[in-house]
C-alpha cells in the first residue's frame, strides 16, 4: 500500500467526545452481523454445556467468534484445557497481523494506550479502520474507543441472548446465521475495492488469496492458511502497487 493512500498518523481531535461518538456510528453497519453471529455463539456455547455465566465471561474475556465456536465444540467432546488454549492461540494469530496493520497510526501512544486499543480489535472493527485511511480519514484513539467498545458491547449482548434462546432455538445453522460475518466481510472488501478504485489489482490480490488459503488448508490448519494468504498475498499486492 503506497504511502500516497493512507495518513500514517492517527492526529487527535480537537474534539475527542465528537470523535468517540463518529467511532460509535461508524461501527453501526457491522452490529447487524454481530448480532446474528453473537446470537448463534450464545446458542451453540449453551447447547455444549455452557452456563449463562461462562457464556458471559467467555464473551467479555475471550470476545473471538470463530474462537468461541471451536472452544464450545471442543467443550462438548471434553478435550483437555491444554489443547483448547493451543487451539485457540492458533486461531487468533491473524490479530498479530491485523495490529501490525493499525501501529503506523498508534506510533504515537505509550504501550499502555496502544495496549487499550488493540485489546479490543477485531477483524470488523479493523475493517472499517482500514476503510477510513483508504478514504484518507483520520483514525484517532477516541474514535478507536468508540468503534471497538459499540462492537464489544453488542457482541456480549448478543452472546446473552443467544444463551437465553437456546431452550427454543438447537440448531442456528437453519436460520442461516453462521453466514452473516462472511456476507459481512464480502461487503466490507467490495467497499474498500470501490474506494481504492483499483479493482483489478485488488480482484487479482482477493483471488490470490482465496486460493492460497484453500491450498494452504491441506497442509496447515485452516487458521494457519488465512495468515499465509494474507501475508504473501498482500505482499503480491503491495510489490505490484509500487512498482505500478
Amino acid at each position: 500500500m503506497s504511502t500516497e493512500n493512507v495518513q500514517l498518523e492517527a492526529i487527535p481531535s480537537p474534539k475527542q467526545e465528537d470523535s468517540f461518538l463518529k467511532g460509535v456510528k461508524d461501527c453501526i453497519p457491522t452490529l447487524l452481523g454481530y448480532l446474528s453471529i453473537g446470537l448463534a455463539a450464545g446458542v451453540v456455547q449453551k447447547t455444549a454445556g455452557l452456563s449463562i455465566a461462562e457464556i458471559a465471561l467467555i464473551s467479555l474475556i475471550l470476545y473471538a467468534g470463530s474462537a468461541q465456536f471451536i472452544a464450545a465444540g471442543m467443550i462438548a467432546v471434553s478435550s483437555s484445557p491444554a489443547a483448547i488454549i493451543i487451539t485457540i492461540f492458533i486461531v487468533n494469530l491473524r490479530h498479530i497481523l491485523l495490529s501490525a496493520a493499525l501501529s503506523p497510526y498508534f506510533r504515537h501512544l505509550t504501550p499502555l494506550r496502544n495496549m487499550l486499543v488493540g485489546s479490543l480489535l477485531t477483524d470488523e472493527t479493523f475493517g472499517v479502520a482500514i476503510n477510513q485511511t483508504l478514504n484518507k480519514e483520520q483514525i484517532s484513539e477516541q474514535w478507536m474507543h468508540g468503534l471497538n467498545i459499540t462492537a464489544y458491547l453488542n457482541w456480549f449482548l448478543a452472546n446473552i441472548a443467544g444463551a437465553f434462546l437456546a431452550q427454543w432455538i438447537s440448531d442456528p445453522d437453519q436460520f442461516g446465521l453462521q453466514f452473516a460475518l462472511p456476507a459481512m466481510f464480502i461487503g466490507i472488501l467490495v467497499i474498500s475495492m470501490m474506494d481504492r478504485k483499483k479493482i483489478r489489482l485488488d480482484l487479482v490480490v482477493a483471488i490470490l488469496a482465496v486460493t492460497i488459503a484453500i491450498g494452504s488448508s491441506f497442509l496447515f490448519s485452516s487458521s494457519v492458511g488465512v495468515i499465509i494468504a494474507t501475508v504473501i498475498a498482500s505482499t503480491i499486492g503491495m510489490v505490484f502497487e509500487k512498482w505500478k
